[in-house]
């Protein structure tokens, strides 16, 4: 592997010197590359013994991902650091009722519940994965990891997901080149009720997508609609008529009626769209 450049170990080693200051650490870790990162950087910078990773576990974590973050700590060595928690943003009506600031309350409850068990287990802070990327983006769960001072090293010492990956393939860790990843609510257009019906729709419809060798793509649910988003260089492979017809016959016995595919590429957050347009209305 490559060695990293100057500029680069300088931010790697700015990052481990930050959170060697922290003392005890709860990390948010939803499976995902920057959660993730930030588990490893922890145990490094801290000792095992000074973090817990905690993933939050409701019907808006795909299984494949909860299954991924458990694997992930194994290969990390420490299985016995992780653990899983219930949430239940479904039951708040500000998060079911799917408004453009939906990420906040999800994002509330699972802060919520880290912070009190950090407190309660002589913890003394609640880390997350926010990283220099997520700047200028739509991102209303910022305000909530503010809200109950949550700590963002990432973003503190200005490491974007580009660096991430890069410093991650780097220490050898496998999760360098995780596709994307997003709770399966945002598949969902705002305005449009969240229920555990069309979350369960979007995670069985993505893993026909995986098993047909697609890493990364979205399903969007739009009612009885699909629409299908992948990567411009999958565009041709998945025009093949076998191909269509396997995808077009599973989302069908999933519930949707119609299965379209976006002829624009894969873009993470691609739904934020909609803010803008009413911005402009």
């Amino acid at each position: 592997m490559a060695p990293l450049n100057s500029e680069l170990k300088n931010k790697y080693d700015r990052l481990l010197e930050t959170i060697s200051g922290y003392g005890k650490a709860v990390v948010a870790f939803s499976g995902g590359l920057d959660s993730g990162f930030v588990v490893y950087a922890a145990v490094k910078a801290l000792g095992r013994e000074n973090v817990l990773a905690v993933t939050a576990d409701s019907e808006s974590l795909a299984r494949d991902d909860k299954d991924y973050a458990a694997n992930f700590v194994k290969t990390i060595g420490i299985p016995d650091r992780h653990r899983a928690i219930r949430t239940n943003e479904l039951a708040d009506e500000n998060y079911a009722s799917n408004k453009s600031d939906r990420c906040f309350f999800c994002k509330h409850e699972l802060f919520s519940k880290l912070e009190k068990f950090a407190l309660e287990n002589d913890y003394d802070c609640v880390l997350d994965g926010a990283n220099a990327s997520d700047i200028g983006d739509h991102r209303p769960g910022q305000r909530a990891a503010r809200n109950h001072a949550v700590k963002s090293p990432l973003l503190d010492v200005g490491l974007s997901k580009d660096e991430i990956r890069e410093i991650a393939r780097s220490e050898g860790l496998e999760i360098w080149d995780k596709p994307q990843a997003a709770c399966l609510a945002s598949r969902i257009p705002y305005g449009d009720r969240v229920t555990p019906e069309k979350l369960a729709m979007v995670e069985k419809a993505e893993r026909v997508l995986r098993e047909c060798g697609f890493r990364q793509m979205r399903v969007r649910h739009h009612g009885k609609i699909a629409r299908i988003e992948i990567e411009e260089k999958d565009i041709e492979r998945f025009v093949e008529p076998q191909l269509r017809q396997r995808i077009s016959e599973e989302f069908r016995g999933i519930g949707f009626l119609w299965v379209t595919l976006d002829l624009k590429a894969f873009k993470t957050g691609s739904m934020n769209i909609m803010i803008e347009d009413g911005k402009r209305e």
